[in-house]
């Protein structure tokens, strides 16, 4: 094997081992308190779903209320 052929194959299995960053993003169109409690499940959903995924890692929750 030469040493490019090396480099392209280790290139390729550092590609595969890198996780893909991931988002969310939670909003809510009210203020009232059923909603507000909907923005908090929203996150936590998004977040528990995101870190189940073996290959994905949490960038970021992006928030609207």
């Amino acid at each position: 094997m030469t040493l490019d052929q090396y480099e392209n194959l280790n290139q390729k299995r550092n590609a595969q081992r890198a996780k893909k960053k991931v988002a969310a993003y939670c909003r809510v169109s009210t203020d009232s308190e059923d909603q507000a409690n909907s923005f908090e499940n929203q996150c936590t959903f998004f977040r528990q779903y995101i870190e189940r995924n073996s290959d994905w890692e949490l960038y970021d929750i992006f928030a609207e209320m």
